[in-house]
This record gives C-alpha cells, structure tokens and sequence, in this order.
C-alpha cells in the first residue's frame, strides 16, 4: 500500500532512527547500561499500570455482591473458585469463606488470622517489580555519573596526549564532552520518570492495602454470624 501517509511514517521513523544513531555515537558506550535500564523501566512501568488498576485489585461493589450472595447461607465451591479468580480482593474474600466452610465453628482470632494471611500476600503480589523500579530511579543518576567522569577522562587524556604541541585534538575533546553531557542528561531523563511511578505506584498499593483492609473487616462478622448458624 503506497501513499503520502505511509511515506510520512516512514521518513519519521528513519529520522527517529538516525536521531537516536547519533546519541549514541556521541555520548559512547558507557550510556549502553542506560539504555538497557530504561527499556526495563518502561516495562515495568507498563506491568503494574495494567496490574494495578482497580478493576483488577478491588471491583468497587464486589464486597456488597459477596455479602448479598451470602446473606443466608455459604455458597458452593465453584462459586468461591470464581470470586478467587475475580480480583485480588475476591482471592482474599474467598479465602475467608474457606477458612468458614472449613470450620464452621471458626473463632474470631483465627478468622482475622486468615484474612490477614491472605491479606499480606495480596499486598506482597501487589509490591512486585516495585523494588526494581526504585532500584532504576536511584542507580540511573549514578550511571549517568559514570558516563560523566568516563567523559572527563577522555577530555584529560585527549589533553595530555596533546600536550607540547599547539593545542588539543578539538574532535577528541568535543567527543569526551559529548559522553559526558549526554550520559549525565540521559541518566536523569531514565532517573526522573522511574522515580514519579515509583512513588505513584506506591501509592496505589497503599489505597489498595486500606481497601482490603476495610473489606475484610466489613466481612468478619458476617462471616462469623455465618459460621454460628451453621453450628
């Protein structure tokens, strides 16, 4: 298929190629690491936006489903097995109805036990890749500073190297500086963004955490009423 708008992508696309061709050449291998840190950055960064959306944590209107569900009565397995699959908030509610239909005469100590078990490990399935995109936010500025004292050694032995004669290589020095400016630059535009998610998503699983949290207590003593009918 041939026409303005294909030959418009692909001169954007060669352009962007040739751009990024020429970073790289001038700021020199030691921005390679950087590179390799923002692919795994904007990865992770894609991960846990899809993991971490509400939908898929904890459904608005899940737990007054649960309770009408169970107003009367435990429902059958197959109908726990698909709230665990729901969200991670169904996981944490169905694992309550299995501890109740488990033991009916259940305690309230054991009861908040199970919650809480489960609780922590959907906070702990929640917390994932979260420490490597902190590890990129604080490691992409030192690396950005290795590129720079790299640069400033290049800058210093170009000048050495000319020393006696008229002057320094300027093509060698201007190549010493660009490895410096570029990795300094690039460690920050890798640092700046890995930092602002990190924290955005940090937040989020601290909202989730409370949300949980309020779940399982708004089902503790129905579950309990649940278990004493049944005794």
């Amino acid at each position: 298929m041939s026409g303005p708008l294909p030959r418009l992508r692909a001169g954007y696309t060669d352009l962007w190629e040739s751009l990024l061709l020429s970073i790289l050449q001038a700021a020199g291998w030691p921005i390679l690491p950087l590179v390799l840190c923002s692919i795994v950055a904007l990865a992770l960064v894609i991960e846990r936006c899809l993991s971490l959306r509400t939908s898929r944590v904890a459904p608005g209107r899940l737990v007054d489903e649960v309770l009408s569900v169970t107003r009367t009565s435990l429902p059958p397995a197959d109908t726990i097995n698909k709230l665990a699959d729901n969200s991670t908030l169904g996981l944490m509610l169905a694992q309550g109805l299995r501890a109740v239909a488990a033991e009916p005469r259940i305690s309230e100590a054991n009861l908040r036990n199970a919650f809480e078990t489960a609780g922590r490990d959907a906070v702990h399935q929640l917390e994932r890749n979260l420490n490597a995109l902190g590890t990129i936010a604080s490691a992409a500025p030192l690396l950005g500073l290795l590129g720079t004292v790299i640069g400033m050694i290049e800058i210093f032995g170009a000048s050495g190297a000319t020393n006696g004669n008229a002057g320094a290589n300027p093509m060698e020095l201007a190549h010493g500086i660009s490895v410096a400016l570029y990795n300094t630059a690039f460690g920050l535009i890798v640092a700046i963004p890995s930092l602002m998610f990190y924290r955005h998503f940090r937040a989020k699983v601290d909202g989730h955490a409370l949300a949980l949290e309020q779940a399982a207590e708004r089902m503790l003593p129905h579950l309990l009423r649940l278990g004493s009918g049944r005794r």
